[in-house]
């Protein structure tokens, strides 16, 4: 019995490996809109069965990144068709290189989210809540002079901020926003832009401690203006 689930094991870690080899080359550039696969030589690349590509030719198909049609062959799709809500894929895209532009896309929808998470947070936001907030301030203000500790602390808090919501959805879209936001916060610590972000932090934290869902709404705005000074 040993045996066969170690088998089963490795079995799923070579079907994972050809899966992050083809969407490396897929998102990595390595093929343009609309090529074909050449399957043989993708075979020999990735050092597997025919089987295990096509395994790996069908995740990709389902997030987005490949079409698979009769005649046709299999073939990149537009990058627009990627599913970027796709944390592989966001993953896969923020791996290969992303440019400046797609994080002022992200900003605008933290623009959406944000402030109305924050407005109900200050409604619903729990003791626990209060206390991962807190506790993400705390490490902002130990450490936002260290470029890892600063994007971690931010992380931390944006993700505390988001769950505070008590929205399923808002919550959710943490997946999208933080790795992102981790991104952007190692670029603007590395252009050394970072300003001193305690401040509009605590007054976020402040409101929603209090209850005051406009002064939470409008708190992180004021945030995310800075965001946008130092967009990288």
């Amino acid at each position: 019995m040993s045996r066969k689930v170690d088998v089963a094991h490795a079995g799923r870690g070579v079907q994972k490996a050809a899966v992050e080899g083809l969407a490396r080359r897929v998102v990595g550039g390595a093929y343009a809109e609309g090529d074909a696969l050449d399957q043989s030589a993708l075979m020999a690349e990735l050092h597997v069965s025919q089987t295990v590509l096509r395994e790996a030719i069908e995740v990709l198909t389902g997030k987005g990144l490949l079409d698979v049609r009769q005649k046709r062959g299999t073939r990149v799709r537009p990058p627009d068709d990627w599913n970027l809500l796709d944390t592989d894929v966001l993953r896969w895209k923020l791996a290969a290189g992303v440019p400046s532009d797609f994080f002022a896309d992200l900003l605008e929808l933290r623009r959406s989210i944000e402030p109305a998470a924050a407005s109900l947070a200050a409604v619903h936001r729990s003791d626990e809540d209060l206390a991962a907030l807190d506790a993400a301030l705390a490490a902002m203000k130990a450490g936002w002079e260290d470029a890892v500790l600063a994007v971690r602390a931010d992380a931390s808090f944006h993700t505390a901020l988001l769950t505070a919501s008590h929205n399923r959805f808002f919550a959710q879209l943490r997946r999208v926003i933080i790795p992102v936001l981790i991104e952007r916060d190692r670029r603007v610590q590395l252009a050394g832009t970072a300003e001193d972000p305690v401040a509009v932090h605590a007054a976020v934290v402040d409101h929603i401690r209090n209850g005051d869902v406009d002064g939470a709404y409008m708190a992180t705005l004021e945030l995310l203006d800075m965001a946008m000074r130092q967009h990288p």
